[in-house]
């Protein structure tokens, strides 16, 4: 695996900046907090990679948002200590979200879950986007604080736009 090491430091100096360590070489990745919310930007050109956030400061922001631009999102991963969340947008028909949560019986679709992830598509305009492949768009998911329990020292993401064949 390629290791590409960043470090992103927050907007407001008493919260903790992050280490990026991504799979290609390519791949972008960035941190903006405000307050007590933090967004993960993450670019990947070719579309399929993964991306290690190590927290260096003490706990992870109150809220954290992943965008990812990619113009596809047939599979993404979110792995904490101890929970895999997983989601995926349909590439046809009414390019539906489904929404997966590892060992539990409650539906992550359901937004009243506490693991909803609230994935969002959104176009070039930075409006809802109504089709599949995003042009110059991005998805956008709302990590649910369960997936935080323990204050693990890291999380891993892993996303692929399309699936090849």
């Amino acid at each position: 695996m390629l290791t590409v090491t960043l470090l992103a430091m927050a907007i407001a100096a008493d919260n903790p900046p992050f280490k990026f360590t991504t799979k290609r070489e390519d791949d972008r990745v960035t941190a903006k907090t405000e307050k007590d919310r933090t967004l993960f930007d993450i670019t990947s050109p070719t579309g399929i990679s993964e991306v290690v956030i190590e927290r260096t400061g003490d706990a992870w922001p109150e809220t954290v948002v992943i965008r990812l631009h990619t113009s596809g999102l047939e599979q993404f991963r979110a792995k904490s200590e101890k929970l895999t969340l997983s989601g995926s947008v349909a590439s046809h028909t009414d390019y539906g979200v489904s929404l997966g949560v590892d060992k539990k019986k409650e539906d992550p679709a359901d937004p009243k879950s506490a693991y909803f992830m609230d994935f969002k598509k959104i176009g070039k305009d930075g409006k809802p986007a109504t089709e599949i492949p995003l042009k110059g768009g991005y998805f956008e998911m709302r990590l649910p604080k369960p997936f935080f329990e323990g204050n693990p020292k890291s999380v891993t993401l892993t996303w692929i736009d399309f699936f090849r064949r």
